[in-house]
């Protein structure tokens, strides 16, 4: 299995790190592309260096080169995940305006109709961000923002960010034991479904 992943530079860039950590655990060729901005805010926002989270890939590419093997469909993939994914790499890739490796990519995917996710991190979002959301669920985009959930009781941030890296292994159909699963409100005993409290 071979997968893009994008960090652009929204709030968030622990998510696309822990993503990468997940798919080297297993074994998945990464082909990492990290934007300028991203890289600032690996520095303001993480532990790590640029080299540190590049490490963590099979193959860097340079956001600025179009002629990278990434950039053309005749290179297989199994698809592409942008986490984050700023508005503006959003706006690009929804509009088809290819000026950077991140949103050509995006782009090669969708034409070869190959699984792209979008990791949108923003808040609250104007009319733009969602119509440029649409556009692109429309056109089978995955759009999964890092949403909270708290059916599995996170007592800390990497639980949560866990949980969203979880669901996205789950889209490009990669098995992960380590994911918790929503079991329902049955309950053992009576075999019967029980609501949570107030």
């Amino acid at each position: 299995m071979r997968i893009v992943v994008g960090i652009s530079g929204a709030s968030g860039v622990g998510c696309g790190i822990r993503l990468l950590e997940k798919l080297q655990e297993k074994k998945v060729e990464t082909h990492l592309i990290i934007s300028d901005w991203a890289k600032r805010n690996i520095e303001m926002e993480t532990d790590y260096r640029v080299a540190d989270v590049e490490a963590l890939a099979g193959y860097c590419h340079n956001n600025r080169d179009l002629s990278a093997s990434i950039a053309s469909g005749s290179f297989l993939t199994s698809g592409m995940v942008v986490i984050p994914c700023s508005m503006k790499s959003l706006s690009a890739i929804a509009n088809g305006y290819a000026d950077s490796l991140i949103a050509r990519a995006a782009d090669v995917n969708i034409k070869e109709q190959r699984k792209l996710i979008l990791v949108p991190r923003e808040t609250p979002l104007n009319a733009l961000h969602l119509e440029n959301m649409l556009k692109l669920a429309r056109l089978g985009v995955v759009v999964m923002p890092p949403m909270l959930t708290f059916y599995h009781k996170p007592a800390a941030l990497i639980e949560v960010v866990d949980h969203l890296t979880n669901r996205i292994l789950d889209q490009l159909g990669i098995a992960n034991e380590s994911a918790v699963r929503w079991k329902g409100c049955v309950s053992r005993e009576t075999n019967e479904i029980e609501f949570p409290g107030p």
